[in-house]
């Protein structure tokens, strides 16, 4: 995509160091009870999805490049709470081309966000995972059996082949 010149916008959830903006449903719901909160993994990399912790980077193998937007976003869905719209709107795009993690949450929510905004979407069904593959090959599904009604679904080496 960089080679042919398209826009790249890079999304990462993450909230607030002190989580003024974490949405009560996590921080109060099941997951707390059980000690899973967003802030309460224990990982050696930080608290996951705080800003600022390592564990919230973008890995270096995808890291964005000068001038490569990154859109931080207090929650599942891309256009929430962001200037996600304005980027697109103000750079003439009228398609997006989703891919990342994970594909029956954040990547589906900004799917149907974006269509509800009248973006025309494919998701690159190969460049996508879930924490179970069982969800992602269902959030696939969803898209398939709607015949295409959020996004158009694509293998890579189609994408890659369509654009040579």
């Amino acid at each position: 995509m960089r080679n042919q010149g398209f826009h790249i916008i890079h999304t990462r959830e993450g909230h607030r160091p002190d989580l003024t903006d974490l949405p009560a449903q996590p921080s109060a719901g099941v997951r707390a009870q059980i000690g899973a909160g967003i802030w309460r993994f224990p990982v050696h990399c930080g608290r996951v999805l705080v800003r600022g912790e390592a564990g919230w980077e973008i890995i270096p193998d995808l890291a964005p490049l000068p001038g490569e937007p990154i859109i931080d976003k207090p929650g599942k869905g891309s256009f929430c709470a962001t200037d996600l719209e304005l980027m697109l709107r103000l750079r003439g795009i009228e398609n997006m081309v989703l891919t990342g993690i994970t594909t029956d949450v954040c990547v589906h929510t900004t799917m149907r966000e974006a269509n509800d905004r009248g973006f025309e979407c494919v998701l690159i069904e190969d460049c996508c995972a879930a924490t179970d593959k069982s969800n992602h090959d269902h959030a696939l599904k969803m898209i398939k059996m709607q015949g295409g009604v959020f996004a158009q679904l694509r293998q890579s080496g189609a994408m890659i082949e369509a654009l040579s």
